[in-house]
């Protein structure tokens, strides 16, 4: 037991500078790219998207972009946001493989969210 609470603790700590560290480092070059013309494109799906999103994001499910990537202009620069970072990530390398050239990763959209606000 003592070893399952050692291990949980240390998980939580790892887990807990990453996220510090994944918002320090996000917020500099992505608030100056919104600033400068870049496309949120949140890829949670609709339900998700109508909870809470960064106003004038424009919403593409994951699930639908491979089929919906010729709705976005190659020549912009996107930054894909979802719930934690993980979708955003494999919409950005999905874009990238159909030739977009700037992807950014904006990970989880509420921390983006308060990245702009600031």
């Amino acid at each position: 037991m003592k070893k399952v609470l050692i291990v949980f603790g240390l998980l939580l700590v790892i887990y807990m500078v990453y996220r510090v560290y994944k918002y320090q480092t996000l917020d500099q070059g992505l608030v100056q790219l919104i600033k400068n013309g870049a496309v949120i494109l949140d890829v949670r799906t609709e339900k998700e998207y109508e909870t809470g999103h960064i106003k004038g994001s424009v919403n593409i499910s994951l699930g639908t972009i491979r089929e919906r990537y010729v709705e976005l202009n190659p020549d912009k620069t996107y930054i894909t946001v979802c719930s934690h970072g993980l979708r955003s990530v494999k919409a950005e390398n999905i874009l990238k493989e159909r030739g977009f050239k700037h992807i950014y990763n904006g990970g989880a959209w509420s921390d983006l969210e308060k990245s702009i606000k600031k």
